[in-house]
């Protein structure tokens, strides 16, 4: 009896435990961010809602974050497809390079880009020869976002397709069907959720990249570009109203996203279900 008295006690003094540390972390998370709310009016977030370079920052980051973000997801999720169903020579090694840009500082890959699309570089010399600068380009962002980012999209598809019954897939090639209708009414749907989260990961990744970009193209600004600019040129209370209201349209950006995800998750069950 005395062994199974103690038993509740640990138990509870471990959740206990558990929750203070989770607690400590939520708190570390959500002071600075109901800080940076709080010491903000209401007139002064729109005041900076009516400044235009505010406005167009803000546009320019979710309109490059997002074309990033959906133009390599074209060969983003093929590959993430090869490495979650072939074996292939080097196979590891693939892997971390596709790893690489999120663990290099982004001041190096920004370099790293920068290299590349300069006229110098490979991609640099060849939209050169077409008459298009890609440096201080709305293009050349979009490259510094997808490749800091990219590896969020690609590691999520990996593991979504990786957690697809296999059988399921040969039991419909069995039964005719191509590799391509396997994939687009098999795969890829199964898979659906564990992708729009990677796409989210890294539209949300680019959006909030600076290191990389700041280095590719100073001008045009993004909006984390601008509110260093603001932060060193004015001051914290310049640059803070902007934090604020990048922070509500990425939040506003990422609920969108989320409901997009969910209806999409809903219409691939919903067949299945009914039959």
């Amino acid at each position: 009896m005395g062994f199974s008295s103690e038993r509740p006690v640990r138990g509870n003094l471990f959740s206990l435990i558990m929750l203070i540390l989770s607690s400590l972390v939520l708190l570390f998370i959500l002071a600075p961010l109901a800080g940076i709310f709080f010491e903000t009016s209401g007139s002064v977030l729109l005041e900076t809602a009516n400044d235009r370079d505010v406005r167009d920052s803000i546009w320019l980051t979710l309109l490059v974050a997002f074309s990033a973000t959906f133009l390599f997801a074209f060969a983003g999720i093929p590959l993430a497809w090869i490495l979650a169903r072939k074996e292939f020579p080097l196979k590891g090694v693939v892997q971390g390079l596709i790893d690489l840009p999120v663990v290099i500082p982004h001041t190096a890959a920004g370099i790293a880009v920068l290299g590349f699309i300069s006229r110098d570089g490979f991609l640099g010399a060849i939209a050169d020869s077409a008459g298009l600068t890609l440096i201080n380009n709305p293009a050349g962002i979009a490259l510094a976002m997808a490749f800091v980012s990219i590896p969020f999209l690609i590691n999520s598809a990996r593991d979504g397709f990786a957690s697809v019954p296999v059988r399921l897939e040969k039991a419909a090639l069995t039964l005719g069907a191509s590799h391509t209708r396997v994939f687009f009414t098999i795969s890829l749907p199964l898979a659906w959720k564990s992708i729009m989260t990677g796409f989210v990961m890294m539209f949300a990744r680019g959006m909030s990249e600076f290191g990389a970009v700041v280095i590719v193209a100073y001008h045009p600004m993004t909006a984390p570009v601008l509110i260093y600019e603001r932060f060193s040129s004015f001051g914290l209370d310049y640059a803070r109203p902007v934090s604020v209201l990048f922070i509500i349209v990425a939040l506003a950006v990422f609920i969108l996203l989320r409901l997009i995800s969910l209806k999409k998750k809903e219409s691939h069950i919903t067949p299945d279900a009914e039959t």
